[in-house]
Parts: C-alpha cells; structure tokens; sequence
C-alpha cells in the first residue's frame, strides 16, 4: 500500500495491560498499522497488543513530547491517528472516521483533524470541571507538524499553512479509575511540570534582573494560577453539577497547578 494513503495507529504505552486491549480494538479495522511504542513495560502490554495484531517497538522513555514525536516517525504511514493507551475510539467517532476514510477526505487539503475527549472517573463520564470537550488534535499528516507544548501536557502541532478540520465524536478517555488516581496523577503532573518550566525559564545563571523578574512571575503564578483554575472549572465548567466528585476533581486541578509553579520556583533543580 502507498505510504501516503495508509493510516498508522501510534500508541505509546508503559504498564498498560489494562487498557491496551480495549484502545487496539477500537481502531483495528479502521487503520492499515497498530505501532505500539513501549518504554520497558513490566507487565504483559507487550504481549497483548502483539496477540492483537499490532508492531510492538521498545525504546527509553525521555518525555511525553519526546516519546511521541519519536514514535511517529517510526509508523509506516504518513497518516497517523494516536491515542494514548488508555484512550479508545467512540461508535459515533469511528462512523465518523471510516465515512472520512472511504470518501476520501484524508487526502485532500485538510492536513489534520480533532477529536473531543471525553473523559472518565471510572466509568462514569465526566461533561463538567474542564474535562469536556477537551479537544484534541490526533489524527494528521506526520509531514505537517511536530508534538510540541510543555511535559506532560503534550499537543500536536501543525504549521500554519495547512488547513484543520473538527471530526464528530469523542474520544473515550479512562484515565482514572477513582478519585485517589485523580490525586495521584495531580502530584505526578504537577511536578514534571515544575521541571519543565525550570528547564525552560529558570536560568539562574543569567542576569539579576532577569533572575528577578523570573522569580516575581513565577511567584505571582504560583498564588493565583490554582484558585483561577478551581473557579474556572467548578463555577463556570460545571464541576458543581457532579457534587462531591466535581469538587474533588477541581481541587486536584487547583492542587496540580499550585505544585507545578511550587515546584518551578522551589523544587530541585535536574542536573
């Protein structure tokens, strides 16, 4: 099959085999590959996904952008749809997707397409606290952009001069199984993205008024970034609406938020 009108499924994964299976099959008979990228799982990941037909590489996990965009490049396809692995396709998205694939609309003008995200606590779908629609870039022309933003929040992003479009249909997203996994990952993204940021704007080496100006922005970040964000997702995104579980979801955000500017100003600096 021509490179150019195929489609690679790129996934990455690490210790996923509760997930695998289900992401895999929600996009077998849509695409032509099934590339999983694994960073050294301990688990079985490996095993399922090859039992379900996909090509399975291993490679050192650097990053969530880093990983990406190396997994890309190995895909045999120009087009590439990438999920995470606890991500999978909805009925509606995939009607939507295989019409797009049989009429042809991959191959025109249009370089890329987004998805909604709609994500879960547990089972139960979230449409509140900023977690909806969540949209998400995630199926394009790898020749066209390069995944970009800040770990772990990672976003595909396609030069100017090509043209994107929206798909309907939601991608289902399970990536928290209860509200202790809300807790956990909000400590765990939070501090990345404090490293991040260190990374990237904390160069104490440089002048003091630049180390000064710096350390006020980041300060200023760090007191009112996590209440606007818990306003803005419980008031305004309906966190209210799921009661106790909203409330706890947005306080994590706040939390998460908090700690990723915490971390940036305070937190140990990577040699």
């Amino acid at each position: 099959m021509d490179v150019s009108t195929g489609i690679s499924a790129v996934i990455i994964t690490h210790n996923e085999s509760a997930n695998i299976a289900r992401c895999i099959k929600s996009v077998n008979d849509l695409v032509d590959e099934v590339l999983v990228v694994d960073s050294y799982s301990t688990d079985n990941t490996c095993e399922i996904a090859k039992n379900l037909g996909a090509r399975v590489i291993e490679h050192p996990f650097e990053g969530h952008i880093q990983q990406k965009n190396w997994a890309k490049d190995q895909a045999t396809f120009h087009w590439v749809l990438s999920l995470d692995a606890d991500e999978c396709l909805s009925d509606e998205l995939r009607i939507h997707l295989q019409n797009a694939i049989k009429n042809g609309l991959l191959y025109g003008q249009t370089k890329g397409f987004a998805f909604s995200r709609l994500n879960h606590l547990g089972d139960l779908p979230i449409r509140g606290c900023g977690w909806y629609p969540d949209t998400k870039l995630r199926l394009w022309d790898r020749r066209c952009g390069n995944w970009s933003g800040r770990n772990p929040h990672d976003k595909f992003v396609i030069q100017p001069k090509y043209p994107i479009d929206k798909m309907k249909g939601d991608i289902l997203h399970y990536s928290y199984t209860d509200l202790a996994a809300v807790k956990l990952q909000a400590l765990k993204f939070g501090k990345i993205g404090g490293r991040a940021i260190q990374a990237e704007l904390v160069d104490f080496s440089g002048s003091p008024v630049r180390h000064q100006l710096i350390f006020a922005f980041l300060l200023l970040k760090l007191l009112t970034a996590g209440p606007t964000r818990f306003i803005r997702n419980y008031v305004f995104k309906r966190g209210w609406l799921y009661r106790y579980d909203g409330l706890t979801i947005c306080f994590w955000q706040m939390v998460e938020v908090t700690l990723k500017y915490g971390w940036a100003l305070f937190g140990k600096r990577q040699s």
